[in-house]
């Protein structure tokens, strides 16, 4: 029996729309030959939504995610809206959406293939072999705190926590690692934060339940170095908001392009997968941009949202092929490359490969 899968699909602004398309290029290519069926319904959100609708998130778009069975995200933002109030930014519209929806997990696999280890800033013995994911929590910490105000001599926002909250994104992560090598590093602030020290005890608790699984701490300052100097030692980094925002996007970059790098952000509803990266509005329009962070969190929502695991992998090595056989966009330079493509030929590669 065929599956049918409902998939809310928000382009953004940017580059968004060019590598959006290339992933539903490949979701396609999967679909005709495979057992299921994706119907897709467009929505707005950010710049573009503001400039049509007036809002960041229109209600509509809110109405339309709630029926489907996951979203497919592009990026939102850019220097042209940079001068409106803050609660009309595009970037307002994606943090209402994460809260709406009780996308409270936020997964950021940071993998460096065999073939790209020479395309990284570190040394390849430091980066070969990295595969480490970062769960994020997504609603809470300072970015949503109140009381929060900018007044015209100071500024101020808050950090909170619940105890519901930590355990569970702490849940996720550590779920997660039983299912990879079962080691959980929660990082926080714990020396100086009374929030983190709050955090780090409520973690702690959680883990009584995963006996098999080794947890540490390490403060956030700590494990920004650790990543640089030896990102290995991690399997799964379990933090708060706003850490886990900075400390995945370093992360990122040891694949050698944030261009790389897909995540879902799931929880109690719909889930919403996207590429790490943001807009580029300053290659937007050019064809130049990666697509296959987005196609990879295109594979993150199969895999997830609609249980097609076959499909899923039929992505990620099609992904493996087209690199190994050097196939790179313009972020990756010219290592080890055989042709450097635009975005919507790495977009052909791809959906070619996973048809076969």
């Amino acid at each position: 029996m065929t599956r049918n899968h409902k998939i809310a699909v928000i382009k953004g602004d940017g580059i968004g729309p060019e590598i959006i398309d290339e992933a539903i290029k490949v979701l396609d290519a999967l679909s005709a030959n495979m057992d299921f069926n994706l119907e897709y319904d467009e929505f707005l959100m950010g710049g573009a939504a503001l400039d049509e609708a007036g809002v960041p998130l229109p209600d509509e778009t809110i109405q339309g995610v709630k029926k489907s069975d996951a979203v497919l995200f592009g990026a939102i933002g850019g220097p042209k809206w940079d001068g409106v109030e803050r609660h009309l930014r595009p970037e307002s519209g994606l943090l209402a959406l994460r809260k709406e929806m009780g996308t409270f997990a936020n997964l950021r696999p940071a993998i460096v293939y065999d073939e790209l280890v020479n395309a990284s800033t570190l040394k390849p013995d430091v980066v070969k072999g990295v595969d480490i994911m970062v769960v994020r929590e997504l609603t809470g910490g300072i970015y949503f705190g109140k009381p929060r105000e900018l007044l015209a001599d100071r500024a101020y926002n808050t950090m909170v926590y619940t105890r519901d909250e930590v355990i569970r994104i702490a849940h996720v992560a550590f779920e997660i690692a039983m299912k990879r090598n079962k080691r959980v590093c929660s990082v926080d602030k714990a020396n100086v934060l009374e929030v983190s020290q709050f955090w780090r005890e409520t973690v702690i608790e959680v883990a009584e339940e995963y006996p098999e699984v080794e947890l540490t701490h390490m403060y956030v300052d700590n494990a920004a170095m650790q990543l640089i100097r030896e990102p290995k030692q991690f399997d799964v980094i379990l933090t708060g908001n706003i850490f886990g925002d900075i400390l995945s996007d370093a992360a990122s970059m040891l694949s050698g392009s944030i261009g790389l790098l897909p995540s879902a952000s799931t929880g109690k509803g719909v889930g919403l997968y996207e590429p790490i990266h943001g807009s580029a509005p300053d290659i937007a329009g050019q064809g130049i941009a990666n697509p296959l962070a987005t196609i990879s969190s295109a594979s993150m929502m199969l895999r997830y949202a609609l249980g097609e695991e076959e499909a899923a992998n039929k992505i990620d090595d099609a992904i493996k092929k087209a690199l190994s056989k050097g196939y790179r966009t313009g972020d990756l330079g010219a290592y080890d490359a055989k042709e450097v493509l635009s975005c919507s030929q790495m977009g052909d590669i791809i959906a070619k490969y996973v048809s076969k």
